[in-house]
């Protein structure tokens, strides 16, 4: 018997040209003809870095065979303002950006490095979902998709997490921008579901359409999984550099400060009516407050009776939490909750002292809301703003009444200090609606309607005497009633005292949970 030792035939090793060929091959990635409303990828990497700044890792993922130009995702360190920042983008030209092997590999890699090297991370979402010819490869194993959403979690509040959503985000990759602090969402094109429309259909019997269900304006109104809806790609883009400048590299930093610029405006006069029950745009007051044109407003559409976002007073960047008596009163609902738990949880994992602006009647009351987890959900607010250990400041504008007082920062929670304008008030409820509710039997009994009206007169003037402004600053419920000119430069120098604050732990002290 004859054995045969000759070596196996094997490929030939590629030329320097087929390497050359192979790696203008995936730069140039799929088609992108077939999506003329989006902006290609590259591009997209374009408007986020500097200009030549941008090192990419995996390019070659899948060419020996040439199949899927880079597995359809980009992944890299660039530079953003001068700042190493990391990115994970999806190429819809290639499968529709779907997650293979290769795709969750070259994802996981960077998240790792992001974790090592403590890197803020961008990502510009475009992905169908798993790709389920390769289901093996992405979804079940220690290195799939799951690897990618447990790193996620573990940079949570240890570096800044920011999302651009241009197109579908599909089944359990919906979880990717929702693992993120914020997201941006280009209209007409961004999605977020569990499910598509025709198997939710096949599960359920309901009809609907993919904007209905996971649309970009219905999760910045409906849902809160949308911080803010763009109409282009690059629009997106530029918000999320633009908010990467009011964050931290990561955990242990501070924001930077800029140059120090003057309100946008400055006339205060009948800004706050005396009246509580005066409706009033509360933003008028924070462009009078901050430094011109830096408030960068967060889910402005969500929860429309709580105003959050960043801003710069004198320099410094600083979270601003402001009851909106525009809309609802300002009264706190379950979602405007929720709205203010993440915020506060973001702005304490990145080092930024909050401002709290009270105009508040209380949480909402009634069946529907009780019904909707109102106390759970106003605990969760609670214990974010309790949680905090930035330094925090309280300003009460007008009315501070109930639980709402003490959500939106009471003193009992330590802020550094408790401002007050003139116009303000605080007590349980309403010097009117108290007397009625605790001589509401005295009241139906008296049936004179002018000796009716004296009653109700006398006892409310004894209920306002109670919560007199004036009582409650010689009572040191209130460190310092300010005219509303000298509130900026009063919460100027009350910050510049607290620039020496530390945190009292070494660690991260916290991820920050969704919405």
């Amino acid at each position: 018997m004859t054995v045969d030792i000759s070596a196996p035939t094997v490929d030939a090793a590629p030329t320097v040209d087929e390497v050359v060929a192979a790696t203008d091959k995936a730069r140039a990635g799929g088609d992108p003809a077939r999506w003329p409303d989006k902006l290609p990828v590259r591009d997209r990497l374009a408007v986020l870095f500097d200009p030549g700044t941008f090192v990419e890792d995996g390019l070659l993922a899948t060419a020996a065979d040439q199949a899927l130009a880079a597995d359809g995702v980009i992944t890299g360190v660039g530079r953003v303002d001068g700042r190493p920042v990391a990115v994970i983008a999806h190429d819809f030209t290639v499968k529709a950006g779907s997650w293979g092997e290769l795709t969750c590999e070259k994802q996981i890699r960077i998240l790792e490095r992001a974790d090592r090297d403590l890197l803020p991370v961008v990502y510009l979402v475009d992905s169908a979902g798993g790709r389920l010819t390769d289901q093996m490869g992405f979804f079940p194993g220690r290195r799939g998709a799951s690897a990618i959403f447990q790193l996620q979690v573990k940079l949570s509040g240890r570096v800044p997490q920011l999302c651009c959503l241009h197109g579908p985000s599909a089944a359990g990759g919906a979880y990717m921008p929702a693992f993120c602090d914020w997201v941006g969402m280009v209209d007409g094109n961004a999605s977020m579901y569990l499910a598509s429309p025709r198997v939710a259909e096949k599960v359920t019997g309901e009809r609907t359409t993919l904007e209905e269900m996971g649309g970009a304006m219905m999760h910045a109104t409906v849902s809160g999984c949308g911080d803010e809806v763009f109409d282009e790609d690059w629009e997106a883009i530029a918000a999320a550099r633009l908010l990467l400048s009011y964050l931290p590299d990561d955990f242990r930093s501070a924001p930077a400060r800029a140059e120090s610029r003057e309100p946008e405006r400055e006339d205060w006069d009948g800004l706050v009516p005396v009246d509580p029950n005066t409706a009033y745009d509360v933003r008028d007051v924070v462009d009078r407050l901050v430094d011109a044109g830096s408030f960068f407003e967060i889910k402005a559409r969500w929860a429309q009776e709580l105003v959050t976002g960043l801003a710069r007073l004198d320099g410094r960047v600083i979270g601003i939490v402001a009851n909106q008596p525009q809309v609802r009163s300002g009264a706190i609902f379950v979602d405007s909750a929720d709205k203010a738990a993440k915020f506060i949880s973001t702005c304490d994992a990145f080092n930024i002292p909050l401002v709290f602006l009270q105009d508040v009647p209380g949480f909402m009351v009634g069946v529907e809301v009780e019904r909707q987890g109102i106390i759970r959900h106003g605990a969760k607010m609670i214990t974010a703003m309790a949680s905090a250990e930035v330094p925090k400041y309280t300003v009460v504008l007008r009315k501070a009444y109930a639980a709402g007082y003490y959500a939106m920062c009471a003193p009992g929670f330590e802020p550094r200090a408790t401002l007050a304008l003139p116009t303000a008030t605080i007590g349980p409820m309403g010097a009117e609606a108290s007397v009625n509710a605790v001589y509401a039997n005295k009241i139906a009994a008296i049936e004179d309607e002018d000796e009716r009206a004296t009653f109700v007169a006398a006892r409310t003037a004894e209920q306002q005497a109670d919560i007199n402004l004036l009582r409650m600053a010689s009572d040191l419920v209130v460190d310092a009633v300010v005219e509303p000119d000298r509130l900026r430069t009063e919460l100027a120098a009350r910050m510049v005292d607290a620039d020496r604050w530390t945190r009292t732990t070494g660690r991260r002290h916290h991820p920050i949970s969704p919405v």
